[in-house]
């Protein structure tokens, strides 16, 4: 017979049933039975600063292991600050459960304090939102949640939970553990797709999407190698293939070499696995023809809303990336490949590329020798985490990514997320080190989380570029507005000093000299870190200036 349990407690119970380790949340009076069930429960809890961070947090977590990440936040302002992390997690096919607290039953539809209709808030950027209100369908609803969040595409879902529901005694039986089923690519697919090689003259291979896993890395890795086959990786997805290899040949980001685009639009066969080819790796949705690109395209993804979206393929194929990698790892070509000259040319186009020697930028802080001193220093499993900024380029071009699991950046390009993705990452791997790359815009936007990670001892080292303005948004109005400076400059404070009130290990560095130096005593002393870098106000990118980008605007003008 089961026994009767309040809502919050079978809530969390189902939880455990999932295998849930940790969760992250800001409290709230909305959900404090939940907060008192986890009390006795082997959930590790994260408290943080602001709903924003918590559900970064969670989406970190998600990006990384392909389960749920977990967060709970209260009800509407904590709800609506949650909303960033949402949206990450929909742009980034991210696995990510938010439950939210709401209101008494009673209450519901007087506009009652802090009320939302939560399927009018998140009904476009959540693949469900659902509002339980018996307790006895707690496992069912739950356990349908974790199914949602990562079939197909996966993505976020918001639970809402009435606060005297969460109070209700139910006797309920749990759910069964959640499993994610992996959709295989039959035979005659695979026969096919190993007729086009054959027949192909320039065949290039885009990776992107979520639902991989270090093995499947490493599978389609071994595909890739037989194929002699470049590889590119679509935007912020760097971890899927090793930068090492032979056969990368860069990444589809911002500010992407032409060199490599030359390549993709030459190509007379794509396979995109895994990705959507969305608006940053398709160059504002130029690379490839929409609905019908010139290229014979291979389209190989794990949602079938997804194949034929955009772009009408030569060959759909649903599957999943494990799955899919699975089965290709073993294919063999049947005659030496025509473009095996090709791919080693991609190659070196990309180690010219991403070698941050030859770089240099305005002021007594080169960044290419502090990415030649990261490159040379630490761990190649560091996990690198940042928000959006030009600042991002540095870490995307001159970092070589050659370990599944250590990247964490927004495809959906929301500032602020690198710290609490640090913050995520940190708490779930101790052991790994982590590093956040943040712009002092970017930082703001969730600096409060560093108080998050001194509480929680989680030694991040984050190195801060700091050139007073919001300087993705001055380059581009530099470009249209010439010389017409609005509303992006910034006053910062003290980040040195910031990080030491907080707790953390704090280093000013003006001068390429000091990095190295205060690197080495951030890693040492054990605490979070805020490595304050001030670049010059001119080195805008790692190739252009402001004045420069003034000036060709200017000019065009005339």
């Amino acid at each position: 017979m089961t026994s009767s349990r309040t809502g919050g407690q079978i809530l969390v119970d189902q939880l455990l049933v999932h295998g849930v380790q940790q969760l992250f949340c800001v409290p709230g009076e909305s959900f404090l039975a939940v907060l008192d069930a986890l009390y006795d429960a082997s959930i590790t809890v994260s408290v943080c600063r602001q709903e924003g961070g918590a559900a970064m947090m969670a989406e970190a977590q998600g990006k990384l292991t392909g389960r749920p990440g977990i967060c709970f936040v209260t009800r509407g302002p904590g709800a609506t600050n949650a909303a960033a992390g949402v949206h990450i997690a929909h742009q980034d096919s991210t696995p990510l459960l938010l439950f939210v607290g709401q209101v008494a039953r009673e209450a519901l539809g007087r506009e009652a304090f802090q009320e939302l209709d939560y399927s009018a808030v998140f009904g476009s950027m959540a693949k469900w939102v659902v509002q339980i209100d018996d307790a006895r369908r707690l496992p069912e609803l739950v356990s349908r949640a974790f199914h949602v969040a990562t079939s197909g595409r996966p993505g976020p879902v918001v639970i809402a939970l009435p606060e005297d529901m969460l109070r209700e005694a139910a006797s309920v039986a749990d759910a069964l553990p959640y499993t994610v089923t992996e959709i295989h690519p039959g035979a005659a697919q695979l026969t096919e797709l190993q007729e086009r090689l054959a027949n192909a003259q320039r065949p290039v291979v885009i990776l992107g999407g979520s639902r991989w896993s270090d093995a499947a890395v490493q599978q389609f890795t071994r595909f890739a190698e037989a194929f002699s086959l470049p590889v590119f990786c679509s935007f912020r997805r760097q971890m899927l293939f090793s930068a090492n290899h032979a056969c990368y040949a860069g990444d589809l980001g911002l500010g992407a070499n032409q060199r490599l685009l030359a390549r993709i639009r030459q190509s007379d066969l794509i396979l995109l696995l895994g990705g959507r080819m969305s608006e940053v790796p398709s160059q504002g949705y130029e690379l490839l023809g929409i609905p019908a690109p010139q290229q014979d395209l291979v389209h190989v993804h794990a949602d079938a809303n997804e194949l034929g979206k955009l772009y009408r393929a030569a060959q759909s194929i649903q599957a999943t990336p494990r799955a899919f990698a699975q089965a290709v790892c073993t294919l063999r070509p049947k005659a030496p490949v025509a473009w095996a000259a090709a791919t080693i040319d991609a190659h070196e186009d990309y180690l010219r590329w991403s070698d941050p020697a030859p770089i240099r930028i305005p002021g007594p802080l080169q960044m290419g020798e502090v990415m030649q001193h990261l490159r040379a220093t630490l761990p190649a499993d560091t996990i690198f985490c940042n928000g959006a900024g030009n600042f991002a380029t540095w870490v995307h071009r001159f970092w070589p990514f050659t370990s599944y699991a250590s990247q964490l950046a927004p495809t959906s390009g929301s500032m602020g997320y690198g710290l609490p993705a640090g913050v995520g990452a940190k708490r779930l791997w101790p052991q790994r080190e982590v590093v956040v790359f943040a712009g002092d815009g970017d930082f703001m936007m969730h600096g409060q989380e560093f108080a998050t990670a001194v509480q929680y001892d989680l030694a991040i080292i984050v190195v801060l570029l700091d050139n007073a303005m919001f300087g993705t948004i001055r380059m581009h109005q530099e470009r249209n507005y010439p010389g017409r400076v609005s509303a992006t400059q910034l006053k910062n404070p003290d980040f040195c000093g910031y990080a030491k009130v907080f707790g953390g290990h704090g280093e000013r560095v003006t001068t390429t000299e000091e990095f190295a130096p205060a690197l080495a005593r951030a890693r040492a002393s054990g605490k979070p870190a805020i490595l304050h870098c001030l670049l010059d106000a001119q080195a805008i990118t790692p190739t252009s200036t402001l004045d420069g980008i003034r000036g060709a605007a200017l000019a065009a003008a005339r």
